[in-house]
């Protein structure tokens, strides 16, 4: 079971994570969406798409920008539809 942790705090937690380029996506019914706060910031992938932000949020500290998520990716990227992945500073462990 893949699971992400932020402070301490799990995150999110799935047997059924999809690995894109190292990066575990997880199934979003999988993400405590209690720690997400949308974010503006969005960014341009040349094969996945345009992804967007959440900014996590956990006992009063934020971590910007810290998980990321393609609404409409190509469909090179279509597994990836519906699903969460996480950095800066998230520990991610399969």
């Amino acid at each position: 079971m893949a699971i992400a942790r932020w402070n301490g705090t799990v995150i999110a937690e799935s047997d059924n994570t999809v690995v894109v380029e190292g990066n575990h996506y997880f199934p979003i019914d999988s993400v405590n969406q209690q720690y997400l706060k949308p974010s503006e910031t969005t960014s341009v992938c040349h094969w996945k798409g345009t992804a967007s932000y959440y900014t996590l949020s956990v006992d009063g500290q934020e971590n910007p920008d810290a998980a990321w998520y393609y609404t409409e990716p190509f469909e090179a990227a279509a597994q990836i539809k519906d699903h969460v992945a996480f950095w800066k500073g998230v520990d991610v462990t399969p």
